[in-house]
């Protein structure tokens, strides 16, 4: 790669994006839990009268060990969303403080007086190189 080349608010438009999608992510997994849990409850279960808690059925079982199973990944993938957008805003952040550092380095250098080889310079840049006219 030979530079960087970010908009400050292209990055803000992405992010925004990106947060909207793990708004609906986060609403979509806590209704997936919710699903879960009922399906784990109701799904394969003896119908009939009980007195207490209704048994949970062998499909039921498999349902809690699917959603115990997936429970890791899920966490992960919302964990990695908001590091991902903390990280971007922190990289976006330091580009533009790198840029405003460069620029006042800029400036700070071409306030400074010539240095010896700098004043040498300048009548050998009329002509070609070495002050010799090119043709």
């Amino acid at each position: 790669m030979t530079g960087w080349d970010i908009t400050p608010s292209g990055v803000a438009s992405v992010l925004s994006l990106v947060g909207l999608a793990a708004d609906d992510l986060s609403k979509d997994i806590k209704g997936y839990g919710d699903s879960v849990a009922d399906a784990a409850r109701f799904v394969g279960t003896i119908s009939g009268p009980y007195c207490g808690e209704v048994p949970v059925g062998p499909v039921g079982v498999a349902v809690a060990d699917f959603a115990s199973d997936t429970k890791a990944s899920i966490t992960f993938m919302a964990a990695r969303t908001r590091k991902t957008m903390d990280g971007t805003v922190k990289a976006t952040t330091e580009y533009i403080a790198g840029d405003v550092e460069m620029a006042a380095q800029s400036q700070r250098e071409a306030a400074k007086a010539p240095t010896p080889e700098e004043l040498a310079a300048v009548g050998k840049e009329s002509g070609g190189r070495d002050g010799k006219q090119s043709g």
